[in-house]
């Protein structure tokens, strides 16, 4: 019996939690995410300019 209490208070639970997921993003989170993926587009691009540089020494060694 307990067991099934406890059941349905982690479903209400878990329909909350769903109703705060579906609100629309702030302008900070959205400030936010632009943020981290211009930032991991960049360190790409970084790294891959980092391995263009290496591989042409490397096959002349």
């Amino acid at each position: 019996m307990r067991r099934n209490s406890q059941s349905r208070a982690v479903t209400e639970a878990n329909n909350l939690f769903k109703q705060t997921a579906t609100k629309p993003a702030t302008d900070y989170q959205k400030a936010d995410q632009a943020f981290h993926a211009n930032r991991e587009r960049l360190k790409a691009e970084r790294l891959a300019r980092e391995a263009e540089r290496q591989s042409p020494s490397e096959k002349t060694s």
